[in-house]
């Protein structure tokens, strides 16, 4: 099992060339899995073996009803229990609906690896908007990504550098003023900044080469302020902060190594913070906020699924929920009418 584990992570990193943190959690969504195959009898060396027997002990026919038995047996196992290290007891807090979806989520992606190596039978609960499937994935309440006002956006942009009292070193400064113009101006994925490089900049025609999930590139338009910022910081910060060891990245730390993504979210923390932003702000608000103020200005909302990178245009759809949403609120805080048709009712 191990070395099979080991082989189906080389094949998310290699061939479906996943994010780090996207791929240690498929491998992590396994875990429960496997807890549970023991809790049922399935566990040793030949655990596989041993599940592929038990699922076509009816013959090829009923694969499929076998497949469903199991993962009605699965969801209502994660509900009751949550796993926990080896050697522990399971606990008796169930997995929230939400950690039960994205289990089953995992567990297709690696059950079509399964099948497509021949070591587990083929059905059609595995295919790509399985209705089966769908059935025994837990209803999970539409949460609507959170969105700063334009304001608040603004505000939070301009806080590099405005402090009187700010002890951060100058290219620091510069740096993270650019970071943050290129969260919001951009649209841009944590993992895309990340990974940026000097030569995905084009000040000329204010654009960025960004390299997204599944490695698919896609051009994205430069504000003018962030072609501003970006050009300070090239030109005043990074060469201070670049060491003697040649790198082509784009945003450094003060050791002049690529700047991590752990870094850049404190550094969106801290200035929200500062900006008296409270509610929990992050670099994908930011990315939320770059997508309905688009909206909120009339953007096609093709254009801003091109812009976000989303392969689905139902991805980028809630975003027009969020953009509704946000229009009700100050209409009824701005609108007289509205104030008193809420206090009557």
């Amino acid at each position: 099992m191990d070395a099979l584990l080991q082989e189906y992570r080389q094949h998310l990193v290699g061939e479906r060339v996943l994010a780090s943190a996207t791929v240690r959690n498929y491998i992590d969504d396994l875990t429960p899995f496997l807890q549970f195959l023991a809790s049922e009898g399935l566990s040793g060396g030949e655990r596989l073996g041993n599940l592929r027997d038990f699922l076509l002990r009816n013959g090829e026919p009923s694969i499929n009803q076998e497949y469903r038995r199991l993962l009605l047996s699965y969801v209502a196992w994660l509900m009751g229990t949550r796993a926990t290290k080896p050697g522990q007891r399971n606990q008796s807090k169930g997995h929230a609906r939400a950690s039960v979806a994205r289990n089953l989520a995992s567990l297709r992606s690696f059950f079509r690896y399964l099948v497509d190596m021949n070591l587990a039978p083929a059905a059609a609960v595995w295919n790509r908007g399985s209705s089966a499937m769908r059935g025994l994935v837990p209803l999970l309440p539409q949460r609507l990504p959170q969105a700063l006002y334009h304001q608040e956006a603004q505000t939070l942009v301009d806080q590099p550098g405005r402090s009187p009292a700010e002890t951060r070193p100058e290219p620091l400064v510069l740096r993270d003023g650019a970071i943050l113009e290129l969260l919001y101006g951009s649209g841009l994925r944590l993992s895309e900044l990340e990974g940026l490089d000097t030569s995905d900049i084009d000040l000329t025609q204010r654009m960025v080469r960004v390299t997204g999930k599944g490695n698919k590139q896609r051009s994205v338009p430069l504000s003018r302020p962030c072609a501003q910022a970006l050009s300070h910081y090239l030109e005043q910060a990074r060469p201070q902060l670049l060491s003697s060891r040649s790198t082509g990245a784009l945003f450094l730390n003060r050791y002049g190594s690529r700047l991590s993504g752990r870094s850049v979210q404190e550094l969106v923390r801290r200035y929200a913070l500062r900006a008296g932003l409270t509610h929990g702000v992050h670099t994908h608000t930011l990315r939320h906020s770059f997508a309905t103020h688009l909206l909120d200005g009339g953007a096609d909302l093709r254009v801003v699924q091109e812009l976000l990178g989303h392969a689905s245009p139902a991805t980028t759809q809630i975003y027009t929920h969020v953009s509704t949403a946000q229009a009700r609120k100050v209409y009824m805080s701005a609108h007289p009418r509205a104030a008193q048709d809420e206090a009557q009712s």
